[in-house]
């Protein structure tokens, strides 16, 4: 029988799952369709929160702003010819990731 857990040991579970990867470690999910592209506007933890929640609504607003989506296929390109390293989290069977080399 599955529990519900509450937010804050949701959001710590998931903090210690999140982990820089190398772009090229995740091409399987990629190739798969299975990867979700956080814009660096959004916390990365939030969306894993709201997709652990399935919060459909914030994920419409999200997806329709543009802050959430597919990876296109240039950038995940240009991630891979420059070895680039990305923040990831798994909430099965999503990979949601964030680039932040632009963060200073």
């Amino acid at each position: 029988m599955a529990t519900e857990q509450p937010a804050e040991n949701l959001r710590d579970k998931l903090n210690l799952e999140t982990a820089q990867i190398p772009w090229r470690d995740l091409q399987t999910y990629f190739a798969r369709g299975q990867v979700v592209f956080v814009a660096e506007s959004l916390d990365l933890l939030a969306v894993a929160e709201a997709l652990a929640a399935d919060d459909k609504a914030r994920f419409q607003q999200w997806m329709a702003d543009g802050t959430i989506g597919d990876v296109p296929a240039d950038r995940a390109q240009s991630w891979y010819d420059a070895e680039a390293p990305v923040w990831a989290v798994v909430v099965a069977p999503w990979v949601l990731i964030q680039d932040r080399t632009t963060r200073n």
